[in-house]
């Protein structure tokens, strides 16, 4: 009768755990990260000796919970991720570019400003239309500053972007040697490790939007991270984790740190939002030094045609324009109408072959078709961006649908299982009512 109820009561126990489980999987249908779990159960062997311990009787044993993996998809679904990240990233940046080229209408307004210095050269001694084209150079100067105003923000957002991912970055590499601690400490094969791993997989799902990551597993499920892919730095090693500081260089390149093991090495990521960023940061900075060889020479050419000529009062000319620290800080030295030098020098009030050279200036100098062309340059890239990102999505899509079909929990599935333990659970108590009676029987006879 001993026998009869070990056999009962191991299959007791044995469903009992299977049905929470089933029950756990149903309650955690389609939450994100959470991973589907089933139990391994096998036959308990027959004893042929007194001490061998499971050779009690033969029942069920529950060897331990399986939780589903494949390791294939789930890197898919990384490497997907980290190449969307990078291309939504410099899709951001490159549309903040766009706004800062037109948002002030620059080209509009240098356009103006020539446009007025060739009314002015037909009638050089119009006291309004002086005043009109001082009106467009201010114009001119205050749309030269915004934009340069523009990449200062634009510049200062993504320093703010870029430190904050390193910030989670350098947090979500604490939480993953503290998993891998856990996972050195619990026993495989349980639910708590089941747990720990399903966190170390989120964890690893968003380092993979932040910078890609290669990853391998010990035997316990413990992680070692690398970024910028498998042949890239160690990040994460079982108990240790190093940290990326962010930085830009004089020429506005960005700079990814990270101090490991007392070292100092450089990263060079190849996907995710980081990634997207160090595009972003040389996109700006050759968009802003396109601006600012403009803004240079437009000063320089204008403030030469001025000193070279004569005001309407017979004055030697003055410069226009004055400039700050950077290019493109741009304010009108002139303070009235009168002080452009539109006559060359001698060539008294109604001459304007002087003012007439500005002319020849633009056409040489092509002002307006380089503010266009990178304007034209940055929404051709920008464009090509967002259908590239279209594409990535579907293949993002594609890699987490198949991770969640190999993984995921199906509610179909759920209920034969709880059907099949939950019969095989009232078997199990039947078989020990039965031995209870049986021992009862015996007992009672006289």
């Amino acid at each position: 009768m001993s026998d009869l109820l070990s056999i009962g009561a191991s299959g007791v126990r044995a469903y009992q755990t299977a049905l929470s489980v089933v029950g756990e999987n149903v309650a955690n249908v389609g939450a994100t990260g959470y991973t589907r779990r089933s139990v391994r159960l096998s036959e308990m062997a027959a004893g042929t000796g007194a001490v061998e311990i499971n050779g009690a009787g033969n029942g069920v044993l529950l060897t331990g919970v399986t939780r589903a993996s494949d390791v294939y998809a789930s890197a898919a679904v990384r490497t997907a991720s980290a190449d969307l990240s990078r291309t939504e990233s410099g899709a951001t940046w490159l549309d903040r570019i766009e706004k800062a080229l037109t948002g002030n209408q620059l080209t509009g307004r240098v356009t103006r400003f020539f446009a007025s210095s060739t009314s002015l050269a037909a009638e050089p001694d119009s006291s309004a239309l002086r005043t009109g084209m001082l009106g467009a150079a201010q114009s001119a100067a205050t749309a030269f500053t915004a934009t340069g105003a523009a990449f200062d923000q634009i510049a200062t957002d993504l320093d703010t972007t870029a430190r904050q991912a390193t910030t989670s970055l350098n947090s979500l590499g604490v939480a993953l040697v503290r998993i891998n601690d856990g996972l050195g400490r619990t026993t495989p094969g349980t639910t708590a490790s089941a747990q720990l791993i399903d966190q170390r997989d989120q964890i690893l799902d968003q380092m993979s939007a932040i910078v890609d990551v290669g990853v391998s597993f010990d035997a316990l499920g413990r992680s070692t991270v690398k970024l910028g892919g498998a042949a890239g730095q160690t990040f994460v090693d079982a108990d240790i984790a190093g940290r990326v500081a962010y930085s830009r260089n004089n020429e506005g390149a960005v700079v990814l740190a990270l101090s490991y093991g007392g070292e100092r090495m450089m990263v060079s990521p190849n996907g995710g939002a980081l990634a997207g960023i160090v595009d972003g940061a040389l996109r700006i900075a050759q968009a802003r030094d396109s601006i600012e060889s403009v803004a240079r020479d437009f000063v320089t050419q204008v403030n030469a045609n001025q000193l070279a000529g004569d005001d309407q009062k017979g004055a030697p000319g003055t410069a226009m324009f004055a400039t700050g620290t950077r290019p493109t800080e741009i304010t009108v030295a002139m303070t009235e109408g009168s002080q452009i030098a539109a006559a060359s020098r001698g060539g008294g009030a109604r001459d304007s072959s002087n003012l007439a050279k500005l002319e020849q200036v633009r056409l040489g100098r092509g002002y307006e078709a380089s503010l266009t062309s990178t304007i034209t340059q940055n929404a051709t890239a920008y464009e090509q961006k967002k259908i590239i990102a279209n594409a990535q999505n579907a293949i993002r899509d594609g890699a987490t649908s198949a991770l969640s079909s190999a993984t995921g929990v199906n509610l179909d599935t759920e209920a034969v299982e709880l059907m099949r333990f939950q019969q095989a659970y009232q078997a199990s108590s039947r078989v020990i009512q039965i031995a209870r009676d049986t021992l009862q029987t015996i007992l009672d006879i006289r």
